[in-house]
């Protein structure tokens, strides 16, 4: 069973849920099969930053052209393919590149946008050209169209599809920028769950986040700031509610990509399984929420952005003696997520009823 079907709705379902699920199945359905790929993302990450648990500074190159250029290109290729075969691969791919280049943000949401709109054209160039080649041309005008269709997309990236995924980022971390300087934290999770589950959240945590807690630690010597998008309560809670309660065919992934994301602090890991049932984003706006109300009450607050969001990373950058406010925190998140996603989650009901048990 592909791991886009595991929440297909039934079919003949064309209301709004279904309409929502289906989507966010067929995000999922582009970052499934490159899990392995994050994964080593991760390790790489973990590894060899100067952060990191062996730091090596000429390892460490590997990280940034990994998230920025392969891993969308990844996602594009695959997300061709799922359009448009080998064809719609190719040119995802080519479509893809065009808005990496010159991003500061990995554009994995974009990437989503333009490999299966790429394909699609190419789906449609092909529908028309089909009948009209001549016997022994076939191979010339197939890759002269794929060539022209990748050539055009690539700079529709570069001039359209980057500017205006830019821009929804940009908006996304306004939204949070003003619940922030509004003192309404925890209201904050409404914007950056949801955005970091569509691959926002460096964007939020480093341009927005980032910025406003240097500001407020260089007063204090702390500052909660650097906790709210970076926490990895919420996201190990649905992991463990998926591991509990999830499809039996989706089980055996989850503890890799548990360990990925609660020590390594790769979040990206997660995103894939709260895509697949977007319902499930609840569970991390809960989650995050309650961990945020949780570092508010025991007055908690790191020195410094932990980047990445791993367990390690929040241990080292927390204060002398505030580290049970911040591990309260990380816990009550993944308490509050679990215990929200499992509910989600019918506790396993709804995956044996899917699979006929």
């Amino acid at each position: 069973m592909a791991v886009v079907e595991l929440y297909a709705p039934p079919a003949g379902d064309s209301g709004f849920k279904a309409r929502v699920q289906r989507f966010g199945g067929y995000l999922a359905g582009m970052v499934m099969p490159n899990i392995a790929a994050f994964i080593a993302w991760g390790l790489i990450t973990a590894l060899f930053i100067p952060h990191g648990w062996l730091p090596n500074e000429r390892l460490a190159v590997l990280v940034d052209p990994t998230v920025h250029i392969l891993l969308p290109i990844l996602i594009g290729y695959t997300g061709g393919r799922m359009v448009h075969e080998q064809r719609g691969a190719v040119v995802g791919a080519v479509a893809t590149i065009g808005i990496v280049i010159g991003s500061e943000a990995p554009m994995f949401f974009g990437a989503m946008i333009a490999g299966p709109l790429a394909a699609y054209l190419l789906k449609l160039v092909d529908r028309v050209t089909v009948d009209r080649i001549r016997p022994g041309f076939e191979m010339l005008i197939d890759n002269f169209t794929a060539g022209v269709v990748g050539a055009v997309t690539a700079v529709l990236g570069v001039l359209a599809i980057g500017p205006v995924m830019r821009t929804f980022t940009a908006a996304a971390g306004h939204g949070v920028s003003f619940l922030v300087t509004h003192h309404l934290l925890p209201a904050a999770s409404l914007v950056i769950e949801p955005a970091k589950v569509l691959f926002l959240n460096n964007a939020i945590n480093h341009g927005v986040l980032g910025p406003l807690g240097v500001a407020e630690s260089a007063e204090t010597g702390k500052s909660i700031l650097y906790m709210l998008e970076s926490n990895p309560g919420p996201g190990f809670g649905i992991l463990l509610a998926y591991l509990l309660f999830g499809p039996r065919a989706l089980r055996p992934s989850v503890p890799a990509a548990m360990a990925i994301q609660f020590l390594g602090g790769i979040h990206e890991i997660y995103f894939p399984y709260v895509l697949m049932k977007p319902s499930m984003v609840l569970a991390a706006i809960s989650g995050g929420a309650a961990g945020i109300v949780t570092f508010m009450i025991t007055g908690a607050g790191l020195v410094a952005t932990p980047s990445p969001g791993s367990i390690f990373a929040y241990l080292a950058e927390t204060p002398r003696g505030g580290y049970f406010g911040v591990l309260a925190g990380v816990v009550v998140a993944a308490g509050v997520s679990f215990v929200v996603g499992s509910l989600l989650l019918g506790f396993g009901r709804l995956a044996r009823d899917e699979e006929g048990l």
